[in-house]
């Protein structure tokens, strides 16, 4: 068993590496407000909806995540989460990948309240909601 450690979790956002730029990155999983429920739906619990969520730092250079948000709100892309890090997914040490669609956040985007720490950053949390389940893969 790999129970997971909160320093190794790397994400992937369209071929692109944003580990180094995010501190909080989940998949949040919740009942989907969907207006139509299948009986299949119904009978095993409900249908769901599958967000990719996390805390970025706001830099606003091209190619960074922010400029993603920025940018490109509405596009699909796909993501890969390696929870225990690693290059490569293993039955031990699994990998996440789906797809989701690009939203910019319901509150603060840009700026935020001062610090005067030389290292603090401005953030920003965003949702993505995935297409499908993320896949748990092993090889």
């Amino acid at each position: 068993m790999t129970a997971l450690g909160t320093r190794l979790l790397t994400l992937e956002v369209d071929g692109t590496d944003f580990t180094a730029q995010v501190s909080n990155v989940r998949i949040v999983s919740g009942e989907s407000d969907a207006d139509f429920v299948t009986f299949a739906d119904a009978a095993s619990g409900g249908a769901r909806e599958y967000r990719l969520a996390f805390t970025a730092v706001q830099d606003p250079a091209t190619g960074t995540l922010w400029d993603e948000v920025w940018s490109n709100a509405g596009d699909t892309v796909p993501f890969t989460i390696a929870p225990a890090g690693g290059a490569t997914a293993s039955p031990t040490t699994p990998h996440f990948e789906g797809s989701a669609v690009i939203s910019e956040p319901d509150g603060d985007i840009l700026g935020g309240e001062a610090n005067a720490s030389t290292t603090a950053r401005f953030t920003f949390e965003c949702e993505w909601v995935c297409t499908a389940k993320p896949t748990r893969v092993t090889v």
